[in-house]
């Protein structure tokens, strides 16, 4: 049956036709043609077509401007039957140019019909339009139209299953790229407090969700014996309605359950609109994640979730490790500072407080977080070289002879040379501050004479603190300053003892440093001594 027919006024056009009872989304056809007995014989021709038990759904334009709108509708049309003479005499030679290059339709199978094999010779269009097959009307019987449609469609969905393929190998690229990204931010995180937070921020991130949140942690041997309703499981950290509560705050029923749902089978559940992930670690830990307002998370992210759920595990039980090292070198360090510090018969809590004013105006003074923790743990180390002082100097109860102040000055390097040759950053930074915290900015210090910018910003913060605290408290040899002639004292020293920045940064938060003295309050042993003694 050949194509050869006369003109009748169209029903509608843009309309879709297909047979309802077929399995499968019918593949979409385009017939761009302005005589409306093509798109009928068309359709009737194709009526019967299946492949891979899929019908075909016809879509009818008459125009090239009015394929132009549906085709900007239409993502996923397989083929167009373009007529190269309509509205014009190069009008679907047009259409096929703008469906390429301004429509960037790559996919869509392109076979042009005309009744006037002459008007464009079908060298000419071949070579120079991206189109599948060109076809004149008179030719293009019931069989040849039925072959046309079976290799372009085939071609139409090997070429959509390999941007398929493509687009899920790019997902998953991108997906492990999140993961990496994600747990790399919380293997930086230093606090259990602030890496609660970060795994909140980035499992959202990861999944592309804003939902309430609980970062929640069980004891494992709770679990593993088998007492899974009686495992109490503490809160971490949380957002929206969880955001601050207590640790020992009551779970809702529901929230309570899908947890220890989560604890018996081992693994991240999505249940009930919720995610609950599941993140154990070696140190005997299990972390619990809880999200809501899920509405579906596909298998990719699923997948995601488990890479990250093991990353997680393994950040985790560095952070407890590190924290553990640092905590017991932070200890021994205190300890030391304390053993130094009773042997030159100085206040109590001294090197307590001293770490704390340090950390606080070191956060004053624009450092960062980890620089100001790493001067609090460093900085119970500032006289450790005092402990190869003899006694006769050290705890002489008078002033210092020529000889014996030479011998004194002496504690800043003999301190450095007990510390320097250590590669951990605690200990390098106390060696700094031990040889430093002496100088003075304007260059009148010991043991270097080094000023301003050339002491270690630890040493001139160490310096502040020191000075305010000896001030502040009593000594066996002096009673304790009240706070406004400490500050009246301290204020003498700007730009000669003290960097002025930083100590007028001390004194306009000194109700900070205040509160941290009062936290750290001595005995009462100096104080009696220095009554009974006058």
């Amino acid at each position: 049956m050949s194509i050869d027919l006369t003109k009748k006024k169209p029903l509608f056009s843009g309309q879709k036709s297909h047979e309802t009872t077929e399995v499968g989304i019918p593949w979409k056809i385009l017939v761009v043609d302005d005589e409306p007995d093509v798109h009928t014989v068309t359709k009737l021709a194709l009526s019967r077509f299946r492949l891979d038990g899929r019908a075909l759904t016809f879509i009818n334009a008459y125009s090239a401007e009015q394929a132009k709108t549906l085709l900007s509708q239409e993502q996923d049309i397989a083929i167009a039957f373009i007529d190269v003479v309509m509205e014009s005499d190069h009008a679907g030679l047009e259409l096929v140019k703008w469906i390429r290059e301004e429509l960037r339709n790559k996919t869509i199978r392109l076979i042009l019909r005309t009744g006037q094999p002459g008007q464009a010779p079908e060298e000419d269009v071949i070579v120079n339009y991206d189109i599948n097959d060109y076809k004149a009307k008179s030719e293009l019987d019931s069989r040849k139209l039925m072959t046309s449609v079976y290799s372009s469609l085939r071609s139409y969905r090997d070429i959509m299953e390999i941007e398929q393929a493509r687009r899920t190998q790019f997902n998953h690229r991108m997906g492990l790229e999140r993961v990496l990204e994600a747990t790399s931010g919380l293997f930086e995180l230093r606090t259990l407090h602030k890496f609660a937070d970060g795994l909140l921020t980035q499992v959202a991130t990861l999944l592309n969700l804003d939902s309430e949140t609980l970062l929640l942690t069980c004891n494992a041997m709770d679990a593993i014996s088998g007492h899974i309703d009686s495992a109490e499981i503490e809160i971490l950290a949380g957002t929206g309605q969880f955001a601050n509560s207590p640790s020992d705050r009551m779970l809702p029923e529901h929230i309570d359950k899908l947890l220890r749902s989560a604890l018996t089978q081992k693994r991240c559940l999505y249940e009930d609109n919720c995610f609950i992930g599941y993140f154990p670690t070696k140190s005997g830990l299990i972390n619990l994640l809880y999200m809501d307002g899920i509405d579906k998370i596909d298998d990719l992210d699923k997948k995601l979730v488990d890479i990250f759920a093991i990353n997680v595990g393994i950040a985790f039980e560095n952070l407890l490790l590190n924290q553990e090292v640092e905590d017991t070198q932070s200890e021994l360090i205190l300890r030391l500072g304390d053993v130094v510090e009773s042997r030159s018969k100085e206040a109590a809590n001294h090197v307590k407080r001293m770490a704390e004013y340090c950390s606080q105006l070191a956060l004053l003074a624009g450092l960062s977080e980890s620089e100001a923790d790493l001067l609090r743990r460093a900085s119970p180390m500032h006289d450790i070289g005092k402990i190869a002082i003899p006694d006769a100097v050290l705890l002489k109860p008078g002033k210092l002879d020529e000889d014996e102040w030479k011998v004194m000055r002496q504690h800043p390097i003999i301190g450095h040379q007990i510390l320097a040759n250590s590669e951990r950053p605690i200990l390098k930074a106390a060696s700094i501050i031990a040889l430093q915290h002496h100088e003075k900015y304007d260059g009148s210090g010991y043991p270097s004479n080094l000023k301003q910018d050339q002491i270690h910003i630890f040493a001139r913060i160490v310096a502040i603190a020191d000075v305010f605290d000896a001030l502040s408290h009593a000594r066996c040899y002096k009673a304790a300053w009240p706070l406004e002639d400490v500050l009246t004292e301290m204020r003498k020293g700007a730009g000669k003892h003290f960097d002025p920045d930083l100590l007028e940064l001390f004194i306009q938060n000194i109700d900070v440093f205040v509160h941290v003295k009062d936290n750290w309050k001595d005995h009462d042993e100096c104080t009696s001594i220095f009554k009974n003694s006058h």
